[in-house]
């Protein structure tokens, strides 16, 4: 097959194409061989190659981690003789790198996403947790963050009809068991996949993403052929609601506009809840003869099917209203390359242009203190807007949202937004002041500042009134005297991405 951009085009005109990718955690191989087997029996006219569903696999996404061989590091799970390692040739975990894309595969990545533009997405990956019946779980991209009525579709038909295509052929899967050191029957939250994850960031161009995760404690025999049926009941899936397919994704790529409110963080939804008739295996803390301490126990002489709580919706808790655009200096050069990997459409300024736009300086954010894949992330982060006018320079950057990476944009480009590149440290450097003072020298020119502005001298007497630490702190003072003059530089915690209303 042609691998040309022009050549996809035409195959999407009375296609659907479905991406399978394999190999992002190689120790979780199944979907490897399940895949080949898969793409044998087609060839082989074992199965009915699909005739208006393309499939496109990556053999291997990690294929550094897949050459680490051994027999050792996915201590919980049950075969297969050899695998790979879970970080890539420098250690990184690729299922946390889609949106930051620090990793050459990352950008690999991006560049097929883009060029095949998948309706339909699996990842294949082995689970981890607990312990219970299932060898197949499913673990979609939570349909209230994908929304609209493809959300809707997503949970309330495809989700299903899968469930009911692996029943009939004696297929047991229920979602993806996300808990740990603790038993699945007081129920579990569906897993939010944020843009950083494979279905997180697939999500943001309105392809219906799922992960396949087979029970790492069964048979890998067993794991292969179940994740087999489940790509095979998918391609299935897709060609009997292609039409429907089609026509949802395109409605999405207009659910979202300029002047609308974007939902940007989630929490589940207490409110509202699904019921499972689980499979599960009786478990129980007990004594540890190693530690002493209490540990888990499964038993699975005691299997049972019980009612158990799935919390599978979230509610936002936050959002921002859609600019028309967003600029950017061009001297960000990190950020305007990953907007050019994925597709965003742009204009440049031809002249050096004066435009009032929303402005953002950065309020309060915490910082994490472990790294996590080669950062120090920020979270809880808040910004304060205001609107000013200020100088852009010929070559700048003006990006309008009215394109089909607006969702890329938004989760981005909005430093509030979890996976933002603010969050991710792309825009560390504004966080550090680069110009201060000498206290011998500003002390005289802060006391003159004073004299010169009464109504400073009283939001003064008010903050030394009230805040103990700040009167008893002469460098305090000083330093806020200097932030509220003009000597205080611009560039401090001025976030350098604007908004155009």
């Amino acid at each position: 097959m042609n691998g040309s951009a022009d050549n996809f085009e035409s195959l999407r005109q009375n296609n659907r194409i479905l991406l399978i990718n394999n190999g992002i955690h190689p120790g979780e191989s199944d979907g490897i061989d399940a895949t080949m087997m898969l793409f044998r029996d087609v060839v082989q006219g074992k199965i009915d190659a699909p005739k208006n569903t393309i499939v496109v696999t990556i053999p291997i996404y990690n294929v550094g981690g897949s050459l680490n061989r051994n027999s050792t590091t996915r201590t919980n799970q049950n075969g297969p003789k050899t695998y790979g390692f879970r970080g890539n040739a420098r250690n990184y975990d690729l299922n946390r790198d889609f949106i930051k894309a620090d990793t050459k595969n990352a950008k690999a990545f991006a560049k097929i996403f883009h060029l095949v533009q998948p309706d339909v997405f699996i990842d294949n990956h082995v689970s981890n947790g607990a312990d219970y019946q299932y060898t197949l779980t499913h673990l979609f991209t939570q349909h209230n963050k994908l929304g609209g009525e493809l959300g809707e579709f997503m949970h309330s038909e495809i989700m299903p009809t899968l469930e009911q295509k692996l029943e009939a052929k004696s297929w047991d899967i229920t979602p993806y068991v996300n808990v740990f050191n603790r038993t699945p029957d007081s129920g579990f939250t569906q897993f939010l996949d944020t843009p950083r994850y494979s279905t997180g960031y697939t999500t943001l161009f309105n392809t219906l993403g799922m992960m396949i995760e087979t029970h790492m404690l069964k048979p890998y025999k067993q794991r292969v052929e179940g994740t087999y049926e489940l790509m095979k009941s998918m391609i299935e899936i897709t060609e009997e609601q292609g039409d429907k397919i089609t026509k949802l994704r395109k409605e999405q790529a207009k659910l979202w506009a300029a002047g609308d409110s974007y939902p940007i963080t989630w929490v589940v939804d207490t409110s509202l809840t699904s019921t499972l008739k689980f499979k599960g295996y009786e478990g129980e803390m007990i004594p540890s003869e190693f530690t002493g301490a209490k540990r888990l126990k499964y038993d699975q002489s005691k299997p049972f099917t019980k009612d158990v709580t799935y919390q599978n919706y979230f509610k936002a808790t936050d959002s921002i209203t859609i600019p028309k655009a967003y600029i950017i200096p061009q001297g960000w050069y990190n950020v305007i390359d990953l907007l050019k990997l994925n597709n965003v459409e742009f204009t440049q300024f031809k002249n050096d242009t004066t435009l009032t736009v929303e402005s953002y300086k950065m309020g309060s954010y915490e910082t994490r203190t472990s790294p996590y894949e080669g950062h120090y992330t920020h979270y809880k982060t808040n910004v304060n807007t205001s609107t000013d006018n200020i100088s852009f320079r010929k070559g700048d950057y003006l990006i309008s949202t009215n394109q089909d990476a607006i969702r890329y944009l938004l989760e981005t480009l909005e430093p509030s937004a979890p996976d933002s590149f603010f969050n991710w440290n792309f825009f560390d450097t504004i966080l550090q002041q680069k110009e201060g003072f000498s206290p011998y020298v500003w002390e005289d020119k802060a006391e003159q500042l004073l004299k010169n502005n009464p109504k400073l001298q009283i939001e003064y007497n008010i903050k030394i009134s009230y805040d103990e630490d700040f009167a008893n702190s002469w460098y305090a003072q000083l330093d806020w005297l200097h932030k509220q003059s003009k000597n205080y530089e611009k560039a401090h915690m001025q976030y350098p991405v604007y908004r155009v209303q």
